[in-house]
């Protein structure tokens, strides 16, 4: 199957008795097998882990990138100005998650949904595109009016107020791209998404860094050769987002579809918003209350956190289009079977990451410098938020996917003045540690009440006994990775370390049994890109 298929046949395609094949209740003692698995649960299976794999590499690449990026900026700014940049990047980062005001959910609600009308499907990314555009004009605006103000409350450098304007023209770019890879991710294609936000976004910011480094220019000069480049990169994605996809942008008719466009979106632009008093509250804290250096600091913890996000981010890319079109057509047991699935194996693949960074967390963070790795503690406290995001999967998209994104928004905005309050506080008492405390905490309490909504509305609930193999394994992992560190010195422990520990981990998910479905996805889609890999080499 490629990465444009759809969710999946319609439950009849398979026998009559296949919806009564696989237990409910999971446990791998009494799985069927692989072969008896419906045939909408194992389509919707193999797109959304087909999507993964792309998805994964896609977003590793932008992960290298990124931590490149970081890396050359924290060695060649050095750690006062490197935290100049650091949080007038971050504030920018906030602004672009409001930018589309809910345009990104919308797509992903309704493309799939107007399959077969691209008239409307037309409509809805020229609505997306409009509201963007005029909310990053907006942004800029207040940007460049505000930045002098959050100077004084900050950190109080005179090179923080050009950078963070400059930085304010980049949020209405990065919208556009956002949404020109929302349409790819919204009809299927994890590969067109993947190559505009995951790959040349972080490309042309490190391209734009990188230059304006080589030619002399401190904090503001790196600012403006990311904005430049970005507006090159937004230029060019919409036009082709459209020729590749077929979705043409249009605002014939758009007084028929806005009120439905916007009865999603803004529910969802208003739980963004809270979200970034949620869980990046702390970002705009530790500027306040704390140093540049600082500042730099938690930056720098931030892109390594980026890493265990990974397998969430990956499982995440198709579940949206595959999750609407399954509710849409009223298979709720084969959704709840598919984000059992897909949920079990992102904890799969988050736990030895989970295990590298806390074994290894120092070296890692020295990679950047000596001062950074006083950001260790806080980056250990972090990943324990990390952890539980990733057990309970897509929860955010799926209470969205099934239209209630209002109980979102009214949760988001709940935990948001929550959080702000805990996380001042832990950032007054404990420091770094309390930013990460305070962040970590939120993502917790969020998604475990979000995992309780799914199931009081949906019936929606992924755990089962199978959960317990990861975790089992990664026990082991974290032994042999430990182990390791004690008799390899230095940075060479990581290498041999993460591999060693790797090793240990699928020896012991082996021996304790992986669940069927897990081996139905594993078998077919090596067995795809075997024949690919044969085909290719063969030419």
């Amino acid at each position: 199957m490629n990465d444009g298929a759809g969710a999946g046949g319609d439950a009849s395609d398979g026998p009559a008795s296949d919806a009564d094949a696989v237990p409910d209740n999971g446990d791998p003692d009494d799985a069927a097998p692989a072969d008896t698995v419906p045939n909408d649960e194992r389509e919707a299976l193999l797109t959304i882990a087909g999507g993964a794999v792309i998805t994964a590499g896609g977003v590793s690449g932008q992960r290298a990138l990124v931590a490149a990026t970081e890396f050359f900026l924290a060695r060649g700014l050095g750690p006062a100005a490197y935290g100049v940049y650091a949080l007038a990047w971050r504030i920018a980062q906030l602004c672009s998650r409001l930018v589309t005001f809910g345009s990104v959910p919308a797509l992903q609600r309704y493309l799939p949904e107007y399959a077969d009308d691209p008239d409307r499907q037309g409509v809805v990314a020229g609505l997306a595109y409009v509201t963007t555009l005029g909310f990053g004009a907006a942004i800029a605006a207040g940007v460049w009016l505000a930045a002098p103000r959050i100077d004084a409350l900050t950190v109080s450098d005179p090179a923080f107020p050009p950078t963070m304007r400059a930085f304010g023209f980049l949020v209405g770019s990065l919208g556009v791209v956002m949404v020109a890879s929302a349409v790819f991710r919204a009809v299927g294609s994890a590969r067109g998404e993947i190559a505009f936000n995951k790959l040349l976004r972080p490309g042309v910011r490190l391209a734009g860094a990188l230059a304006a480094l080589a030619l002399g220019y401190s904090v503001v000069g790196v600012a403006g050769g990311i904005v430049v480049a970005t507006a090159l990169l937004a230029i060019v994605a919409a036009p082709l987002s459209a020729r590749v996809t077929g979705v043409v942008p249009s605002l014939r008719g758009v007084r028929r579809e806005a009120r439905r466009f916007y009865d999603h979106a803004a529910p969802v632009a208003m739980s963004s918003l809270g979200k970034v008093f949620q869980n990046r509250v702390d970002v705009l804290l530790v500027g306040a209350l704390l140093t540049a250096t600082a500042a730099g600091v938690y930056n720098v913890v931030l892109v390594l956190i980026a890493i265990a996000w990974i397998p969430l981010l990956a499982f995440n890319q198709l579940l949206p289009p595959v999750a609407s079109e399954l509710y849409a057509d009223g298979r709720t047991e084969t959704l709840n079977a598919v984000y059992t699935s897909a949920t079990r194996q992102i904890v799969t693949s988050v736990i030895p990451i989970l295990a590298v960074l806390v074994v290894y967390g120092r070296e890692l963070l020295g990679l950047f410098g000596e001062p950074y790795v006083a950001g260790y503690v806080p980056l250990v406290v972090y990943l324990g938020g990390v952890f539980v995001g990733s057990a309970v999967g897509a929860t955010g998209w799926l209470l969205m996917m099934t239209d209630h994104q209002y109980a979102r928004m009214a949760l988001d905005w709940l935990l948001a003045v929550l959080n702000v309050a805990l996380t001042y506080a832990f950032v007054v008492r404990y420091g770094l540690v309390g930013a990460a405390l305070g962040t970590s905490l939120a993502i917790a309490v969020q998604n475990g009440i979000q995992v309780v909504l799914l199931r009081r509305f949906e019936g929606l609930w992924p755990f089962d006994r199978t959960y317990l193999t990861p975790l089992a394994a990664g026990g082991a992992a974290l032994l042999a990775m430990r182990a390791i560190r004690a008799v390899v010195p230095g940075r060479a422990a990581v290498v041999v370390g993460a591999a060693g520990g790797i090793a240990a981990y699928a020896s012991a998910l082996h021996v304790l049994g992986v669940d069927p479905r897990d081996r139905l996805v594993a078998r077919e889609l090596a067995g795809r890109y075997r024949a690919v890999l044969a085909q290719r080499l063969g030419r």
